[in-house]
């Protein structure tokens, strides 16, 4: 399930904060410039999380390239662990971009990035509903196309998902939980 604008506003602003803030008011001995930036990143948080749901693809990516290349910055492709893929921020990264870096992924990390366990990845992958990838693992784009069938197309707004849902499908059969899927 997608994050509210709320939960992912405050989530930012505390991977800001903590992450970059916190460190550079050590450095600064707590001067108080540090303050005037907690502001601009609240405010700012607020544009990104508007990015990230409401934008378009490329607005979307361009704010999710520049978030985790800042936020976690490091020499290699960006490889989190599972359990990042329920925070608010990875909810969002997987539902806009799939993972950003992988041509394959684990049926653990595809089971953390859909919210359901390595076995229900493995009916799925079993059912043709994620594509598995020859090398082994699942396609990241396939787990990013379920979360989009599962929680509408982005930039969409609600009251037009409902024309985009296939009829005569049920939630359940969309999200896997029914052996008609």
């Amino acid at each position: 399930m997608l994050p509210t604008r709320e939960q992912l506003t405050e989530h930012l602003t505390r991977l800001v904060d903590i992450r970059l803030l916190d460190p550079v008011e050590i450095l600064l001995d707590g001067d108080d410039t540090v303050d005037v930036l907690r502001t601009v990143v609240r405010n700012r948080a607020k544009t990104w999380v508007a990015r990230l749901l409401d934008g378009d693809e490329q607005e979307a990516t361009m704010a999710i390239v520049r978030l985790l290349s800042t936020l976690y910055p490091g020499d290699g492709p960006f490889q989190p662990a599972a359990d990042w893929w329920a925070t608010p921020l990875g909810r969002v990264v997987a539902w806009r971009v799939g993972h950003p870096s992988a041509d394959s992924v684990s049926y653990t990390v595809a089971g953390a990035m859909l919210g359901i366990t390595r076995q229900g990845v493995h009916d799925l992958v079993n059912r043709g509903k994620l594509a598995r990838h020859p090398d082994g693992g699942v396609v990241p784009t396939s787990v990013r196309d379920r979360l989009v069938q599962l929680e509408g197309q982005p930039g969409v707004q609600p009251e037009e998902q409902s024309k985009a849902q296939p009829e005569g499908r049920s939630k359940a059969q969309l999200e896997g939980r029914s052996k008609h899927a």
